[in-house]
């Protein structure tokens, strides 16, 4: 997040084109620095960033636009938040205002449990400044996917939608990680309903952003969720999704480069997005631990033993120490693989993860990745 040496890094390396992965850094502003210094870079600037920077922001527009969305309330006074919950009708969703890794955000089944999550984020800070606002809001029910598009503030082009598994365990239990795994495309969503998506979340949201003088250019990812209403928005994400990224590019035939570079000239309406026929999954391994503190140093064992084109291993939380790979993160490795039928691409990807494939101590992962896509159909048209 140090922008000023990153410019510096790019400057020095004669970088062409800067693509910024994480949130915070856009949050931070560093496209207007990039662009100020005539540096191509690829991602919205700080004030459009404020979609996935600040709750309160992004559901002021979604309430301003209709954009659909669940009912809320924001709070910056812990004992006004409280004196809600008291009176509130349970389950309710309480979130940080601000960025928090994905584990800002509890699903809260009885009062007990939210006055507790409320006093972490509001008096322990455990999210930091991060919790000095919050959004307290009504339980949604049905599928939950991930659409990203990309945009150049005008027009926009949609990726295959995918769905995330945000919780640590097995049958959606434990707790909000940062993405366990995701798979692509996803069977339950037909093109009626992707077209119903663009209509009423896309392209009002690209509309209403550049009204708010707030010209959105990068990456526009909503976590959706299919209600018995419609689909709505849970949250915006103003930058690639991680994990749903690494199967998208599984499954991607367009050359990525060559769409960022119609963004960045504005030309986006002459190109057309290609995708491979099939599926693509990626399963998540993470450190003994994680999301709480996580063991670190590890050796990863099996990484050769990978040797089929269809199957990629994305590193996250690793390094290499006296020639050997060793974990550094909470989320270490995806194991990402392609094929024609769902089944066959989460048997793929899961043949090699394990003491016969790809294993460290304390490793940690999800056995159900993609499962939830086989019960509506293993094809996708």
């Amino acid at each position: 997040t140090n922008i000023q040496r990153l410019l510096k890094f790019a400057k020095g390396k004669k970088i062409d084109l800067t693509v910024v992965g994480p949130e915070t850094p856009l949050v931070l502003g560093i496209s207007d620095v990039f662009r100020k210094e005539k540096q191509k870079i690829f991602g919205p600037s700080r004030k459009a960033s404020q979609i996935e920077g600040s709750k309160t922001f992004s559901k002021q527009l979604m309430r301003k636009y209709k954009i659909p969305t669940a009912e809320y309330f924001s709070f910056n006074n812990f004992s006004e938040a409280n004196k809600y919950l008291q009176h509130a009708k349970y389950p309710q969703v309480i979130k940080a205002d601000g960025l928090s890794l994905g584990k800002g955000v509890a699903i809260c089944k009885n009062r007990k449990d939210a006055e507790k999550f409320l006093k972490q984020l509001m008096v322990d800070k455990i999210f930091g400044g991060s919790g000095e606002k919050i959004i307290i809001e009504e339980c949604l029910y049905g599928q939950e996917i991930s659409f990203m598009v990309i945009t150049d503030g005008k027009d926009f082009l949609s990726f295959l939608p995918s769905q995330d598994h945000k919780r640590l365990n097995e049958n959606n239990q434990g707790p909000n990680t940062g993405g366990m795994g995701a798979y692509t495309p996803v069977p339950f969503l037909d093109k009626k309903l992707i077209k119903q998506i663009e209509k009423e979340i896309i392209i009002p949201t690209i509309k209403a952003m550049a009204k708010e003088g707030c010209l959105y250019q990068g990456i526009l990812y909503p976590g959706l969720i299919l209600t018995k209403e419609g689909p709505k928005v849970l949250e915006y994400n103003c930058r690639f999704g991680d994990p749903e990224t690494q199967p998208l590019m599984m499954s991607l035939e367009s050359d990525l480069i060559e769409i960022i570079l119609a963004q960045q000239k504005g030309n986006l309406k002459n190109k057309k997005l290609i995708f491979k026929k099939g599926f693509s999954i990626g399963v998540v391994l993470a450190s003994a631990g994680y999301p709480e503190e996580y063991k670190k140093g590890d050796q990863i064992i099996g990484l050769g033993k990978v040797n089929d084109k269809d199957v990629q291993i994305f590193h996250a939380g690793t390094k290499e120490v006296d020639k050997k790979i060793i974990t550094n993160g909470g989320r270490v490795l995806s194991i990402t693989a392609k094929s024609i039928t769902l089944d066959e691409t989460i048997k793929k990807a899961y043949q090699y993860i394990g003491k016969k494939g790809v294993y460290f101590k304390g490793m940690q992962y999800r056995k159900d990745i993609g499962k939830n896509g086989l019960i509506f159909g293993d094809k996708y048209d």
